[in-house]
């Protein structure tokens, strides 16, 4: 379909949501809980410095529901895997710093209840960019709570799908840490439903989270600009790496510059030229 070749290389993120499997009997849903306001709780403070927060749940079914509140670290790469590691085990972890209660909760039918969070970040002045983990929010399936009963001669397998909120806790370090980008990865895919797509891997290198939007700039033989294609806005955290898609699947066959950009809404903007030849 074409092919893409470097000229010039320059230097410039869940909510996360879980379908868990669990070996019960299928029953419907009689209870929902749901977590009120956004996924991701940000703050930027300095070090020895504290801050208080909760995160408040709904039950919108018609039973009283059982959940477990828990911590975990958090990962990602542009190849789509999330790695949901013990608190405090990666280099960037805020988890130790957190301290969450309760660790469940009843919550009744139609009513709303609360965790608590403390973020008492270390008075340590090396600390600088930003610091993120998880707060895990699981509903306790009701057969969970109730002890086997035994059926003479029978052997019961069944599946239950249990949704999982991730509620991200990110912690910047007043303006500090670097910011830097770099693209790891790009290559041109066509699509079963027949789109031509520019892929672009990007990593954050620096010590501060990037939300940059990615654009590519097509130029033809005569330098003359046919056209900007946006690719997304993505929050990348240090050390992660997240998958842009450009759609170029309008564009006429032909031998093109592409200028990729990936702006992040302040003076820190990033960008790659390459050759791009459509067939």
């Amino acid at each position: 379909m074409g092919k893409l070749t470097t000229a010039l290389s320059t230097q410039r993120a869940l909510s996360a949501l879980l379908m868990l499997l669990l070996g019960q009997a299928a029953t419907p849903a009689r209870a929902g809980i749901s977590v009120v306001g956004g996924l991701s709780r940000e703050s930027v403070v300095r070090p020895g410095a504290r801050t208080e927060g909760r995160i408040v749940l709904r039950n919108t079914g018609s039973e009283t529901q059982q959940v477990r509140v828990f911590q975990t670290d958090y990962r990602f790469t542009c190849d789509g895997r999330n790695d949901y590691g013990e608190p405090g085990s990666t280099p960037r972890s805020n988890a130790r710093w957190l301290a969450l209660t309760p660790s469940q909760l009843t919550v009744p039918a139609g009513a709303t209840e609360s965790a608590y969070y403390t973020l008492h970040v270390p008075d340590d002045p090396t600390l600088t960019g930003t610091y993120w983990s998880i707060v895990m929010v699981e509903p306790i399936p009701g057969q969970a709570l109730e002890p086997p009963r035994p059926d003479e001669g029978k052997a019961k397998l069944g599946l239950q799908s249990v949704v999982r909120y991730g509620i991200q806790i990110v912690t910047h370090i007043a303006d500090t840490g670097t910011r830097a980008l770099r693209f790891v990865d790009r290559q041109l895919v066509a699509t079963q439903a027949g789109q031509r797509i520019l892929q672009m891997d990007a990593e954050s290198t620096g010590e501060r989270w990037l939300v940059p939007l990615l654009w590519a700039e097509l130029y033809d033989a005569q330098g003359a600009l046919v056209g900007r294609f946006e690719g997304g806005k993505y929050r990348i955290y240090p050390g992660c790496s997240v998958r842009y898609r450009v759609d170029l699947t309008g564009v006429p066959p032909g031998h093109y510059k592409a200028l990729v950009v990936a702006d992040n809404g302040d003076d820190h903007v990033f960008g790659a030229q390459y050759e791009l030849d459509l067939e």
